[in-house]
């Protein structure tokens, strides 16, 4: 589980926390019944304080995303969370999102973006064998 924290972007490190584990369950990278790093492991892996990460986990579980297991540790939840798709969708949107405030900057158009999106998605598209 690659987590990264960054503590200069105002965003809350419990919540950064959150957002990723959300956002690793959502892209399939953490599946259904994987377990999590114990929060004293992952509080030393990220130098942050062990409370911090169990306030993320505590967030999580109360999201169903994970469910703690008494005594065995805190796992992603059967049910792959109620929020996958949600999720995902949520995760484009602010993409698309930081995408279209950048063209806006270098004065590219939606139009031009969409186009580009069409092109770049034909070209990562898989090739048939035929070609």
């Amino acid at each position: 589980m690659q987590i990264h924290i960054s503590s200069s972007d105002g965003v809350p490190i419990y919540l950064q926390i959150v957002n990723q584990v959300k956002y690793l369950v959502a892209a399939g990278r953490l599946v259904p019944g994987e377990e999590l790093l114990p929060i004293r492991v992952l509080a030393e892996q990220l130098l942050v304080n062990p409370n911090t990460v169990a306030r993320a986990y505590r967030e999580l579980e109360m999201a169903g995303i994970v469910e703690k297991r008494r005594t065995a540790g805190t796992y992603v939840a059967f049910a792959g969370s109620p929020l996958r798709r949600q999720e995902r969708v949520r995760i484009l949107k602010e993409r698309i999102d930081a995408l279209l405030a950048e063209a806006r900057q270098m004065d590219v158009s939606t139009d031009d973006v969409i186009q580009l999106v069409h092109q770049r998605d034909k070209h990562m598209a898989p090739r048939s064998k035929e070609q």
